[in-house]
Protein backbone atom coordinates (compact mmCIF):
# COMPACT_ATOMS: atom_id res chain seq x y z
CA UNK A 1 0.00 0.00 0.00
CA UNK A 2 1.17 3.49 -1.03
CA UNK A 3 2.20 5.96 1.58
CA UNK A 4 -0.62 8.56 1.78
CA UNK A 5 1.64 12.11 0.43
CA UNK A 6 0.55 15.73 2.40
CA UNK A 7 1.92 18.40 1.07
CA UNK A 8 2.62 21.68 2.86
CA UNK A 9 2.92 24.87 1.50
CA UNK A 10 5.91 26.85 2.97
CA UNK A 11 3.81 30.33 2.27
CA UNK A 12 1.28 29.24 4.30
CA UNK A 13 2.87 28.32 7.37
CA UNK A 14 2.10 31.75 9.28
CA UNK A 15 -1.29 30.16 10.15
CA UNK A 16 0.51 27.41 11.90
CA UNK A 17 0.52 24.45 10.17
CA UNK A 18 4.61 23.76 10.42
CA UNK A 19 3.55 22.19 13.73
CA UNK A 20 1.55 19.75 11.76
CA UNK A 21 3.62 19.24 9.54
CA UNK A 22 6.57 18.17 12.12
CA UNK A 23 3.84 15.97 13.50
CA UNK A 24 4.00 13.79 10.18
CA UNK A 25 6.94 14.16 9.49
CA UNK A 26 7.70 11.83 12.23
CA UNK A 27 5.61 9.24 11.43
CA UNK A 28 6.95 7.18 9.05
CA UNK A 29 3.20 6.14 7.71
CA UNK A 30 3.14 9.05 5.81
CA UNK A 31 5.39 11.20 2.71
CA UNK A 32 5.55 14.57 3.69
CA UNK A 33 6.61 17.38 1.18
CA UNK A 34 7.38 20.94 1.66
CA UNK A 35 7.29 23.46 -1.27
CA UNK A 36 8.21 26.96 -1.35
CA UNK A 37 4.44 27.53 -3.37
CA UNK A 38 1.53 25.24 -3.81
CA UNK A 39 -0.48 27.69 -6.40
CA UNK A 40 -3.29 27.70 -3.82
CA UNK A 41 -2.39 31.38 -3.14
CA UNK A 42 -6.38 32.18 -2.40
CA UNK A 43 -6.39 29.25 0.26
CA UNK A 44 -3.21 29.90 1.33
CA UNK A 45 -3.58 33.57 2.59
CA UNK A 46 -7.15 32.59 4.52
CA UNK A 47 -6.54 29.32 6.23
CA UNK A 48 -4.20 26.76 7.25
CA UNK A 49 -4.28 23.99 4.34
CA UNK A 50 -2.34 21.05 2.72
CA UNK A 51 -2.91 18.77 -0.18
CA UNK A 52 -3.84 15.46 0.91
CA UNK A 53 -3.12 12.72 -2.36
CA UNK A 54 -3.68 15.79 -4.39
CA UNK A 55 -7.02 16.75 -2.58
CA UNK A 56 -7.09 20.30 -1.03
CA UNK A 57 -7.78 20.33 2.74
CA UNK A 58 -8.14 23.29 5.22
CA UNK A 59 -9.50 23.84 8.53
CA UNK A 60 -10.27 27.25 10.83
CA UNK A 61 -6.99 26.22 12.50
CA UNK A 62 -3.44 24.06 12.91
CA UNK A 63 -5.20 21.68 15.17
CA UNK A 64 -8.45 21.50 13.02
CA UNK A 65 -5.61 20.72 10.00
CA UNK A 66 -4.30 17.58 11.80
CA UNK A 67 -8.21 16.25 12.36
CA UNK A 68 -9.38 17.04 8.81
CA UNK A 69 -6.23 15.84 7.29
CA UNK A 70 -6.42 12.57 9.53
CA UNK A 71 -10.11 11.99 7.76
CA UNK A 72 -9.26 12.87 4.88
CA UNK A 73 -6.79 10.12 4.77
CA UNK A 74 -9.54 7.57 5.98
CA UNK A 75 -11.70 8.81 3.60
CA UNK A 76 -9.50 8.36 0.61
CA UNK A 77 -8.47 4.85 1.85
CA UNK A 78 -12.38 3.64 2.29
CA UNK A 79 -12.90 5.23 -1.47
CA UNK A 80 -10.10 3.31 -2.87
CA UNK A 81 -11.31 0.35 -0.92
CA UNK A 82 -15.05 0.61 -2.09
CA UNK A 83 -13.61 0.65 -6.08
CA UNK A 84 -10.90 -2.31 -5.80
CA UNK A 85 -14.36 -4.13 -4.02
CA UNK A 86 -16.42 -2.79 -7.17
CA UNK A 87 -14.06 -3.73 -9.52
CA UNK A 88 -13.34 -7.50 -8.16
CA UNK A 89 -17.21 -8.14 -8.45
CA UNK A 90 -17.14 -6.83 -12.21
Amino acid sequence: MLKPMIEFCAGNMHHGPDKIMKLFEQDDAYEVIEYGCLGNCGECYLNPFALVDGAIVSANSAEELHANILKAIDQQQADRDALDKLLDDL
